[in-house]
């Protein structure tokens, strides 16, 4: 569904992403891992045209993504987020509806009915009317959670959805996945996130500026990849057997 060809970002010179190519197949929960600074936010930005790009091509069914950007839900990093915007849990959710009802009209039923639901499934509809910084930092999470889903994408780009998150919310996110995938959707989450968690996706992708590796888990967690990947900075960690990064 989603093919990323030859996909190059510089920064003021500096080389964030070189010659990235990859696809996300309908249905695939794919997780984007690697070491701080390896380009991994940055790769979902430039996915998005939120950054530019040197060279490359990213198309959505064969089509420039840039021509359907409604096709694609993006729920960013906590950090990017002000939270003391006065605005309501409901009104965030609300906003990605804007591409179905316009800015200036009032929002239909069936728009309505969409963020209700949304909001119901994140748990998060008796709160609906609370300002969105009043809230903890795992029921913000769930928020723009329900907004990805309200806007009833294809694509959905998560940007490190379990940072500073609760059991609970964890558990809602994990089970959302599951069920957007099993609609088709494709989903692609970058994850500091080791340990048993990686079991969670089918495929991995780990980056440090370029494509390291990628394939299911088992396959990409190698010594050597990681090694490739993160450097000396993980060498007390690489005396461990690679199946300790599954259980720990």
């Amino acid at each position: 569904m989603l093919e990323v060809r030859h996909l190059s970002v510089n920064y003021r010179g500096v080389e964030a992403l070189n010659d990235i190519s990859l696809s996300l197949r309908a249905g695939e929960l794919v997780g984007l891992i690697g070491p701080n600074g390896a380009g991994k936010s940055t790769l979902i930005k430039a996915l998005l045209g939120l950054v530019p790009v040197d060279s490359g091509q990213v198309l959505l069914q064969g089509m420039p993504l840039r021509r359907q950007r409604q096709r694609i839900a993006y729920v960013p990093q906590r950090s990017q987020i002000d939270w003391d915007y006065p605005i309501t849990a409901w009104s965030v959710v609300m906003l990605s509806r804007t591409t179905h009802h316009g800015w200036f009209r009032r929002p239909d039923a069936k728009s309505r009915q969409i963020v209700s639901a949304a909001l119901e499934r994140v748990e998060m509809l008796p709160l609906r009317h609370r300002q969105i910084g009043e809230l903890s930092g795992g029921q913000q999470q769930r928020i723009f959670l329900a907004k990805a889903i309200a806007q009833q994408a294809d694509v959905f780009l998560l940007d490190e959805p379990f940072a500073g998150v609760d059991k609970k919310t964890e558990g809602i996110i994990l089970q959302l996945f599951q069920e957007l995938r099993s609609q088709g959707k494709t989903l692609l989450v970058c994850s500091h996130e080791w340990g048993q968690s990686l079991r969670h996706y089918d495929r991995l992708l780990l980056l440090n500026r370029r494509l390291v590796a990628h394939g299911e888990p088992d396959t990409v967690m190698t010594m050597e990849n990681i090694q490739r990947a993160y450097g000396v900075s993980v060498q007390p960690v690489l005396n461990r057997p690679v199946e300790s990064f599954f259980s720990c």
